[in-house]
């Protein structure tokens, strides 16, 4: 008798889950047509948003950030969308997820002020892909500006992942906003060493060379006197993309010149342009 009951409660038991597969079978079926099919929409947008972008030539960083925006926003409502499709309350999903997205964001509160950091990044353009920036105690040419972290490059081949909470937040040197840039060094020369002589030597050297802009003028000037000698300041102006070779040639140039005038020099000091 027992063994009947049992029987009878599997066989009713297999008949309910049956009912039940057979009844969300069809909304399955449509939810699983409405991923895929939205899953390929969601391509389509993307790239015609961004070919759409690109033809009214939009900052490169900000089409990836749309781009990102609008490929996760159509995602949360294509996931919506589905879940709805299989019954389940859209409304009730939605506090659920608005709890959770709260005490996400609690324990997130760095990366909320990363993307923050992004977002002012993007709107104000303090810099761009290509140019080279000094900030946060690293330097190097941006190589990519993403949600959260900034991409520099630096000389030695370096990738630096620079948070854009910090980066937005502190001081930034752009080396490429402006298209000339001024070379700033200092030679030192004894107290017995000709001063006019170092001075026309050094400035022979400024004005014989091509890549050296002329106006304004370059400039050799005493600087400080210490106890070992003279310091003199030389500042000269450059194409931006020049910079870095002609202050190679400075130097070069410059201690070719004194030896062969026999005056005696200290070490050359690169200093900050300003």
């Amino acid at each position: 008798m027992k063994i009947h009951q049992e029987i009878r409660s599997i066989d009713q038991y297999l008949d309910s889950l049956l009912n039940l597969l057979l009844d969300y079978a069809p909304k399955v079926v449509a939810a699983l047509i409405m991923l895929f099919v939205g899953i390929w929409a969601i391509r389509v947008i993307n790239k015609i948003s961004r070919k759409i972008m690109v033809k009214r030539e939009i900052e490169p960083t900000l089409i990836e950030f749309l781009s990102d925006i609008i490929y996760w926003g159509l995602r949360l409502v294509l996931f919506i969308a589905v879940i709805s499709k299989l019954g389940i309350e859209s409304s009730s999903f939605l506090t659920i997820l608005g709890t959770a997205g709260l005490a996400i964001g609690l324990s997130l509160q760095g990366s909320l002020s990363n993307f923050a950091g992004g977002m002012l990044i993007i709107l104000f353009k303090p810099f761009k892909l290509g140019d080279t920036i000094e900030a946060q105690g690293v330097s190097g040419t941006v190589i990519d500006i993403q949600i959260f972290v900034t991409q520099l490059l630096t000389a030695n081949n370096q990738v630096i992942f620079v948070p854009n909470g910090a980066l937005s937040n502190g001081t930034i040197i752009n080396y490429s906003q402006q298209n000339t840039r001024r070379t700033d060094l200092t030679i030192g020369i004894s107290y017995d060493t000709n001063l006019k002589q170092a001075k026309d030597i050094i400035t022979e050297v400024l004005t014989s060379n091509t890549k050296i802009l002329q106006s304004p003028v370059p400039n050799v000037s005493v600087r400080e006197l210490t106890d070992s000698g003279v310091k003199l300041a030389v500042r000269a102006w450059t194409q931006n993309e020049d910079f870095g070779d002609v202050s190679a040639h400075i130097l070069e140039d410059c201690i070719k010149a004194l030896d062969q005038a026999d005056i005696k020099y200290q070490p050359f000091v690169r200093e900050t342009s300003r």
